[in-house]
């Protein structure tokens, strides 16, 4: 029997979680607030307060509390940037941790702790395979006219385009609904990740064509704290104004919904019913929606909408929001369906499939890292 270890390592937290060879979830813990007053959250759900100065010293307790390190066959690891050369989940040698390191200009925030939990585990436990799969990687089928920024070629040469984020998110969503439908996959599918960072994905045939993150995940939508698309003159401003670092700071983590109505948490939003929150709520549907309909627009019409995330599953009145805003499109809403939290949203009759997938983006590179190892063993 093959034990797999998923490690998700973010900018101050690590998620670690163990599936066996059939996918089956065998316990998940997590290290919180790494580098100050770090929190360990057990199989059980319970919280510690525990040392954790760095990430390898976290991965180390997180291993601990999952007693992993026996019998574990191979980890796998979510990296959020693979630049232009890693477009596909692959098994981790020298060369492709150089790459993932050349690639942490792109995303200075999430590719060095990447790589540091790739690093650690390599340190404690040598021989295990590692694997990696790459939140860019799906978006690696956007054509250049989409990812081309209208700059200058020295520009683009330095790395500047459209990447776009979420994307084991969306593969697993592609690969899973089937499965829910009981049909195939629709020819034209927008899917919408929203969580506290928050994308959308124009799906056609399985492939990504357009999506709303950018050269970083900053860009698109209004998200818990950043400010989604935004003039570059504007940005210009504001490092003229406050300096580089400190706009950084503005637009990445003081912006968008907190920025707006004082909390990024939505259910916090919707429990403080101030003038504010309803606002920052209207905001973050209004530019769902706007958006939606560049995505519709590249796909060249829409066949099926599916919601995940967070947000996406569990917030019904922020679904039936943005699908009144999509009714133009050919949406009919079963209500009732939306108000329970159903999988199926749609009602018989709707031009267009609405669907809830809940994400599982962990079993997903899972999935891959045990699909690649099988390749290499045959």
């Amino acid at each position: 029997m093959q034990k797999l270890l998923v490690v998700n390592a973010g900018s101050s937290s690590i998620k670690l979680a163990l599936f066996d060879e059939q996918l089956a979830g065998a316990g998940t813990v997590s290290v919180s607030e790494i580098g100050g007053q770090s929190t360990l959250q057990d199989r059980a759900g319970q919280s510690h307060a525990c040392s954790a100065p760095d990430h390898a010293a976290a991965l180390s307790l997180g291993l601990s509390a999952l007693t992993a390190l026996d019998g574990l066959t191979l980890a796998a690891h979510r990296v959020v940037h693979g630049g232009a050369q890693l477009v596909a989940p692959c098994r981790v040698t020298r060369t492709v941790a150089d790459a993932i390191a050349d690639a942490a200009p792109l995303a200075p925030l999430h590719n060095p702790h990447n790589l540091a939990a790739i690093r650690a585990l390599a340190k404690l436990a040598p021989d295990l395979p590692q694997f990696a799969s790459f939140d860019t990687a799906f978006h690696a089928s956007n054509p250049d006219v989409a990812t081309r920024y209208a700059v200058p070629d020295a520009v683009r040469e330095m790395g500047i385009r459209r990447y776009g984020f979420h994307g084991i998110s969306y593969a697993s969503l592609v690969q899973r609904l089937p499965g829910l439908t009981g049909a195939p996959l629709p020819h034209r599918l927008l899917a919408l990740h929203l969580g506290n960072g928050a994308s959308l994905c124009a799906i056609r045939d399985g492939a990504s064509v357009a999506t709303t993150m950018g050269y970083s995940p900053l860009d698109g939508l209004t998200m818990g704290t950043r400010a989604g698309s935004i003039d570059g003159n504007a940005v210009l401003r504001l490092g003229s104004v406050f300096g580089i670092e400190r706009a950084g700071e503005i637009l990445n983590r003081e912006s968008g919904l907190l920025g707006l109505g004082g909390a990024s948490d939505m259910r916090r939003l919707r429990a403080m019913d101030t003038p504010e929150a309803r606002f920052a709520i209207d905001h973050f549907c209004y530019w769902i929606i706007r958006h939606a309909g560049s995505m519709i627009a590249a796909m060249g019409g829409l066949d099926a909408i599916a919601f995940t995330g967070g947000i996406g599953e569990n917030d019904a009145g922020l679904r039936a929001a943005v699908l009144a805003g999509l009714a133009w499109a050919g949406v009919a809403v079963d209500a009732g369906a939306n108000a329970v939290g159903k999988p199926r949203l749609h009602e018989s009759g709707s031009r267009v499939a609405v669907w809830t997938v809940n994400a599982q983006e962990e079993r997903h590179i899972a999935a891959e890292a045990l699909e690649i190892a099988a390749r290499g063993a045959a």
